[in-house]
């Protein structure tokens, strides 16, 4: 388990490097100049000079990629062009709410979907089987800002049971995951449909299975199996879409936060590509990916805890 374990974080340090090869560039192509920007049309040119040795903008671009990286290895994201504050604080203060968020709506996302998809494996072909597929079908159809704003609409305009928008804090844990309930509830809503599907198409495969019809053969039944040898081979691909569903909830929140007006990571990313702010969309974008990564090393961990064949390779 060991050298399997080593063998992905070697895997995961390269990905690494070149996803930050890959959003410098990006980043650094794109049209305008973040001290225009700041300085408006009318400013004079040696303004602009000016104010672009100062954010070192003037530098060679392999000289600021390596100064960016190196500083990202010590925990130093650098400044904000806009804001004149470092970017891991402005980092540390919209992930408490960004974080959460998507914990939160992942837990409902799985929480819904592990007992549906079990229920509607175990009920093929019957009307709780079809009740669940087109239930399924109608939160994969649903965009989720359209979800969200019949949620704003209904419990907190209508019924008034949460607020519009807005974060409170975490200085009162209950009104702040209150906050977040409907937010997280427009976000799990097409989560949980995927994974539902997901979870019933892998127990069903599983259930067609040699061992499986062993465990049948030695008198349980149909159900007995599912819950005993079934679940757990059945999660491996259901683990896959658990880590993705992660990264995307993390990263992929954008217009749920501008719907709520909560101040997360998506948020930030947004108004920083519009003032033109590099270093916060560079060290932003290079943090999200370092977490889908990471969720993939620890899926691919679980995989291995799951499956012992993964670690030996068979």
């Amino acid at each position: 388990m060991l050298a399997y374990a080593l063998k992905r974080l070697v895997i995961l340090a390269l990905s690494l490097a070149l996803a930050s090869l890959v959003i410098f560039l990006v980043v650094e192509v794109a049209p305008g100049d973040p001290a225009s920007y700041m300085l408006g049309i009318n400013a004079r040119p040696d303004t602009v000079a000016a104010l672009r040795a100062e954010l070192g903008l003037d530098l060679p671009r392999a000289e600021r990629y390596l100064a960016w990286v190196g500083g990202m290895v010590q925990g130093d994201f650098g400044t904000s062009y806009t804001y004149r504050a470092p970017v891991s604080q402005m980092v540390a203060e919209r992930i408490r709410v960004s974080l959460p968020l998507a914990l939160y709506a992942l837990t409902l996302s799985v929480v819904i979907a592990f007992p549906a998809g079990i229920f509607a494996a175990a009920r093929r072909g019957r009307a709780g089987d079809a009740g669940v597929i087109a239930a399924t079908q109608l939160g994969i159809a649903i965009p989720n800002f359209w979800f969200a704003m019949l949620l704003v609409l209904l419990f907190a305009v209508k019924l008034r049971w949460f607020s519009a928008g807005g974060f409170p804090g975490w200085d009162d844990p209950l009104m702040g995951l209150k906050a977040l309930t409907l937010p997280a509830i427009a976000l799990a809503l097409p989560q949980a449909a995927i994974l539902t599907r997901v979870m019933r198409s892998s127990l069903l495969d599983i259930l067609h299975e040699d061992f499986i019809r062993t465990a049948r053969a030695k008198g349980l039944t149909r159900r007995q199996a599912l819950w005993r040898h079934g679940v757990r081979n059945a999660l491996i691909p259901v683990l896959t879409i658990i880590g993705l569903q992660f990264s995307f909830l993390l990263a992929g929140a954008i217009i749920i936060e501008q719907v709520f007006f909560l101040p997360g990571l998506g948020r930030l990313i947004f108004q920083a590509i519009t003032q033109r702010d590099l270093i916060v969309v560079e060290s932003v974008v290079m943090l999200l990916v370092f977490a889908v990564i990471a969720v993939n090393f620890l899926t691919d961990l679980a995989y291995a805890a799951v499956d012992p064949r993964l670690r030996t390779g068979r």
